[in-house]
């Protein structure tokens, strides 16, 4: 597989950096002094450039759930996401937008950047980093409305790094019924494998009311082959939407303990669970109190 066209930058109007290159659309917005900035987009241009093309390079291993070790930076990322979750069926599939977002951030936070504050958005997967000021993010419980639920504050004492959501009506096949998991953890990496996970496990097997198909079926490419995945969920009484949500929540509830994520936030159908530090709901004074006036980073 290749792609005819070539990675493009160009700068929006209110000043962010935009790389895309076929499937991949980035936005990426630092802050801090001026030439600061402008070095950190050169250096984010120049690791883009190659992304894709070494991606593509590594497709059938990164479609594996097992196999070689990737020797591309961003596959590496991947693999090593992944990995953290060795007791289930996972490919490196499950953490590329995440590890596209943790790599690009790497390129503008080299020794001496000089930013105060950046963050990556891959398609609402996000990799992000303070100095000083915290990030406000409103969290997307319905990406087909786009309505918007939770919020969480993140500042730089916080080891959090990544933001991801997974869901049955996001952009990836979904095994489960969450409108959107959303995680945070150290890295966008793990989040987003992470939110795979427990989206998946957001279920109700055999339920009459949920459709499915073969995940190969829709993408004849696709990493889960034969697996069924979500194609429509009608609606739910909440007794059944709450027992969905318990099966996502004992497992986020683990990786919390574990250690490998920070917090989570699970929906189906206007129904929420919020796990873990950070995540709150939005009439929360916190965040809604002195620093009101900072605008959220919206994610879906």
């Amino acid at each position: 597989m290749s792609w005819a066209e070539t990675a493009r930058a160009h700068l929006l109007p209110d000043g962010r950096l935009r790389l895309t290159h076929g499937p991949i659309d980035v936005i990426i917005c630092a802050e801090g002094p001026e030439d600061a900035i402008r070095a950190a987009y050169l250096r984010a241009r120049d690791a883009f450039q190659p992304l894709l093309e070494d991606l593509v390079a590594e497709l059938p291993r990164l479609r594996a759930s097992a196999g070689p070790a990737p020797q591309g930076e961003v596959a590496k990322r991947m693999h090593r996401a992944v990995s953290l979750f060795p007791d289930v069926f996972i490919t490196p599939m499950a953490a590329v937008a995440g590890s596209v977002a943790d790599h690009l951030l790497a390129a503008l936070l080299m020794p001496e950047h000089g930013l105060t504050r950046a963050h990556v958005n891959n398609g609402g997967d996000i990799a992000l980093w303070t100095a000083d000021t915290p990030f406000r993010l409103a969290i997307c419980e319905d990406p087909l409305m786009r309505r918007m639920g939770a919020r969480a504050v993140i500042g730089p004492d916080d080891a959090i790094g990544g933001v991801a959501t997974s869901g049955w009506r996001g952009r990836s096949h979904s095994l489960g019924i969450a409108d959107a998991v959303t995680v945070l953890a150290a890295d966008a990496a793990t989040a987003d494998a992470a939110a795979t996970l427990i989206a998946n496990a957001v279920d109700l097997p055999g339920h009459p009311g949920v459709s499915r198909a073969r995940a190969d079926s829709l993408s004849p490419d696709s990493d889960l082959g034969a697996r069924l995945v979500t194609t429509d969920v009608g609606p739910l009484p909440l007794r059944d939407r709450q027992s969905a949500l318990a099966h996502g929540s004992n497992l986020a509830q683990r990786y919390i303990a574990d250690g490998l994520i920070a917090a989570a936030c699970l929906t189906c159908q206007a129904e929420r669970v919020m796990l873990g530090r950070a995540v709150t709901n939005p009439e929360n004074p916190a965040i809604h109190g002195a620093n009101s006036r900072q605008k959220d980073l919206t994610h879906a």
